[in-house]
């Protein structure tokens, strides 16, 4: 799942006012900002192989520090910790700890039985398979996204023009971004795929951006 993290993490301006639309979407997306980093360092692996599923030819072989299920509710903790500590807003560390793990349970849903519960080399692993069929990926991802657009929307009312074209921007980059990952061609090879998957540091950026723009609406 791509586009449904960040629906998510838009509509979680809803019931998190506070924090920056930048921290609620780096809280959705924060394993997967973990995950190129170990990929890099080769703590984690991936293989690609065409037709692993309909949705994606990536093949996650190993990545229990980043996507084991226990590992990823420490990560809430800590992330919830570190904004408290920087914000002390307690009101607002249990929505993003729950961002933090519904990325994993987002993957649930559409990975294959490739997410570990704990992480062990022999832990149990989980996955309902979603991306055995494009329409129902493209369906449930879009639904998520469109809602959460919505709802974040409604939520908020621009300062200015930028406050309204960077938030369409940002909307419109992710819907290319995951049209061409649907039917754009593989990675030529596994190096780049975790350079690559560090540009989305500046979506994260584009989110504390938009933020500076837009205000709650009363």
């Amino acid at each position: 799942m791509f586009i449904g993290h960040f629906g998510l993490g838009f509509a979680a301006k809803k019931v998190a006012p506070k924090p920056s639309l930048g921290t609620l979407l780096f809280a959705s997306q924060f394993i997967d900002l973990l995950w190129p980093v170990f990929l890099i360092l080769g703590w984690e692996t991936v293989r690609i192989d065409v037709g692993n599923t309909v949705v994606t030819p990536l093949d996650f072989e190993n990545y229990p520090i980043s996507h084991s299920l226990f590992a990823v509710i420490i990560w809430a903790a800590v992330f919830s910790g570190v904004y408290y500590a920087i914000r002390k807003d307690i009101k607002s560390i249990l929505w993003l700890g729950l961002l933090v793990i519904s990325h994993w349970v987002l993957d649930l849903i559409t990975h294959r039985p490739d997410l570990p519960l704990m992480p062990t080399s022999d832990s149990v692993k989980l996955g309902m398979e979603l991306w055995s069929s494009l329409a129902a990926t493209i369906v449930l991802e879009g639904l998520i996204f469109s809602a959460g657009v919505y709802l974040y929307v409604r939520t908020t009312r621009t300062r200015d023009k930028i406050g309204i074209f960077a938030f369409w921007g940002l909307v419109a980059f992710l819907v290319i971004i995951y049209i061409n990952n649907l039917f754009g061609p593989p990675p030529p090879s596994v190096e780049p795929i975790g350079y690559v998957g560090l540009a989305q540091w500046i979506l994260i950026v584009w989110g504390y951006w938009i933020d500076r723009h837009r205000d709650v609406a009363v």
